[in-house]
């Protein structure tokens, strides 16, 4: 599932798309008086009228509220969803801005329509979601002198530094509220999950908690710049660091916590009524004085963080895109902070350990078998007529809820048929679910969470006969992939100097995608795990690195493509035998829709490729599904899983592909 598309899912689109109900599809219209507001719009007016009496008395022209929490996380929980709570928007990208006399939104293009179906019209729709867009509105509705009012833990540093140059200018000013204005009236604002944390079971650790922290005291001590302590806001940094997991944000296994880890002392901010006496005990005892966890109260990590900074001698290592402003502007005096864009337990958490390759290898296998499974039941029940995008997304998340040590899913399945495809972030509701045909492509993009692993699959099927230009589409994205797949590189390069190769195919013929290509995947943790992946902003790679490879594409109105695998960096065979360059191997085992390969677009190397890799798919899935019991979807696997004959591919792809054999080489001297 590719990174910027994911977002969407935590807020499906309940109330919006073509809905057969008239009045739930209807849009608000502030023209009219009084306006119309459809069924599916919030009056959130009261909720203005506290709000702007609390703006009073704090004296604030204005206040943002941005739709994210404390910890910058992707999903988020209920509890953190005040921006849906003060204007009814329920999409997940999105800032309100509240004056006395006005309140916008500003989304993008993708939320538009929705809004317009769940606010009121006491609320503006701005179509921009920039901190530039943002400050030219408040620059001309609030006037000179006049402050702005912020929640400093829903800013991360960079926002609120990108906020104020544009702001200063202007002669406006930010005012850093801590004690959030929108928790202040939200009287029934959901409650903290009382669930208490878990371990994970040693059966899939490989390093202990101890053996984190030393590793992580070591990469301080190693610092040129001389750290004291590293200050770890990220959810999934503290999971990891202490191989614990919760159930505190949608899909993802993580808790409400910060950890302040120092040279000598291992301070844990989290709720401590969540800690069983086990869990104080796995943290607490059998340990050295300077490993030993002193646990505090979640609440407590600023006043906590300034004691440490007021020490003599002190640096505190932040990294910067995980941490909120709130804790950034506690650490001064400049001498007293470290700043890189990752944390070293960001960066260490990328590279996964022998036992964390092996278990995630594993979970994939087991994933398969439910997606095999759904693809053996689409084939027989499509032709019917009985089932929707709605019911497949059902049907994969029950399969996979009888493998082994699974958790849920990783993510709310985009489940497409025909032109809801084209729509890259779609997820089916009962308002947009289409009925699959044997007319139409289908896309499925699913994942699983599980003890040892987390999963993350998308493939694209018909299973009628498609035009030759849907054949061509689809074949050019598999050799996208493939080339990706297969590209051997110098281990320490970027993916973003190796991303032309998924799209190369396409282009050639005109052809695109708007999203990312690839990002990491956890074990048992979020489905994009940052910072591995192909953007600019991703570390390079290292043997033992997971990630997503996900070409695709989008024909509007008609249907979407795309095939996503799970690859791990590995060493490479190199005819030389330098032990310095990497390859991906494919960890993703169910295979392609045969139906929808062009042949004769496919080189040998391409098909060679194919073959080995189906090869492996028999090797690991056969044993699984007879283990199983699941004679009719290993039957179906070997039959989808034959060699393919290089008689039909192309000497023109074979030229194609020399160039895209050269051109990392090519990419790698002109951009690093």
């Amino acid at each position: 599932m590719f990174r910027s598309g994911w977002i969407l899912v935590l807020c499906l689109v309940a109330l919006g798309g073509a809905s057969s109900n008239a009045a739930q599809a209807e849009e608000r219209n502030c023209s009219v008086s009084p306006p119309y507001h459809p069924p599916t719009a919030v009056d959130t007016t009261e909720r203005l009228r506290q709000l702007r009496d609390g703006m009073k008395r704090l004296n604030i022209g204005a206040y943002i509220i941005p739709g994210t929490d404390a910890h910058l996380s992707e999903y988020i929980s209920q509890r953190d969803a005040r921006l849906t709570f003060i204007s009814g928007f329920t999409g997940s990208s999105g800032t309100a801005v509240v004056t006395q006399n006005k309140a916008a939104l500003f989304t993008d293009s993708r939320y538009w329509i929705q809004a317009e179906r769940q606010m009121y019209c006491i609320w503006d729709l701005e179509k921009e979601v920039t901190v530039q867009s943002i400050s030219k509105w408040l620059i001309t509705e609030v006037p000179e002198g006049h402050q702005v009012g912020f929640d400093p833990f829903l800013f991360s540093i960079q926002t609120f530094n990108a906020y104020q140059s544009y702001l200063a200018p202007a002669n406006l000013s930010l005012k850093s509220i801590p004690n959030n204005m929108v928790d202040e009236i939200w009287k029934d604002r959901p409650a903290l999950s009382q669930e208490t944390l878990t371990r994970l079971p040693d059966r899939i650790i490989g390093r202990t908690w101890q053996m984190k922290v030393d590793d992580i005291r070591r990469q301080m001590n190693d610092n040129a710049y001389k750290p004291t302590a590293v200050l770890l806001s990220a959810l999934d940094e503290t999971a990891w660091l202490f191989n614990l997991r919760g159930n505190d944000i949608p899909y993802n296994p993580f808790f409400f916590s910060y950890t302040l880890l120092s040279l000598n002392e291992t301070w844990l901010f989290v709720h401590t009524s969540r800690l069983t006496d086990d869990l104080r005990s796995y943290l607490t005892t059998s340990c050295t004085p300077s490993q030993c966890v002193k646990i505090f109260g979640y609440d407590t990590v600023r006043s906590k963080l300034q004691e440490y900074v007021s020490r003599a001698d002190v640096r505190v290592w932040v990294g910067t895109e995980y941490t909120n402003q709130a804790l950034f502007e506690l650490i001064t005096p400049q001498e007293k902070l470290l700043t890189t864009d990752y944390s070293p337990v960001l960066t260490s958490k990328a590279v996964k350990d022998q036992t964390e390759e092996r278990v995630l290898r594993e979970a994939h296998v087991r994933d398969a078998v439910a997606v095999i499974q759904l693809m053996v039941w689409l084939e027989k029940r499509v032709p019917g007529g009985t089932e929707t995008e709605i019911t497949a997304a059902n049907f994969v998340d029950h399969c996979r809820s009888k493998q082994k040590d699974n958790k849920g899913p990783s993510f709310g399945t985009i489940s497409a048929g025909g032109p809801n495809a084209a729509l890259a972030h779609y997820s089916p509701s009962n308002e947009t679910a289409r009925k699959l045909t044997v007319d139409e492509m289908y896309l499925v993009d699913s994942g699983g969470q599980y003890l040892d692993g987390t999963t993350d699959i998308t493939r694209t099927v018909h299973w009628g006969k498609p035009t030759a230009f849907q054949k061509e589409a689809y074949t050019r994205v598999l050799i996208g992939n493939i080339e990706l797949s297969r590209v051997i590189f110098p281990a320490g390069k970027k993916g973003v100097n190796m991303e032309i190769l998924a799209r190369r195919a396409l282009w050639e013929v005109g052809l695109d995608y708007g999203h990312g290509t690839g990002h990491g995947v956890g074990n048992y943790f979020a489905v994009h795990e940052w910072p591995v992946g192909f953007q600019s902003n991703n570390i390079p790679f290292q043997a033992g690195m997971f990630t997503s490879i996900e070409p695709g594409y989008y024909k509007a109105n008609e249907f979407g493509i795309r095939i996503e695998d799970i690859a791990v960096t590995v060493p490479a065979e190199t005819k030389y035998g330098s032990d310095h360059f990497l390859t991906f191997d494919i960890v993703s085992l169910v295979p392609y829709d045969r139906n929808l390969i062009d042949m004769s677009l496919l080189s040998p190397e391409q098909l060679n490729w194919l073959n080995s890799h189906y090869e492996k798919i028999r090797r690991l899935m056969g044993p699984e599904l007879e283990r199983q019991g699941l004679k009719e979807e290993h039957d179906w696997m070997m039959k989808h899983t034959e060699p393919f004959s290089n008689a039909g591919s192309s000497a023109a792809a074979s030229t194609v592909t020399l160039t895209l054999m050269v051109l990392p080489t090519f990419l790698t001297q002109q951009f690093l």
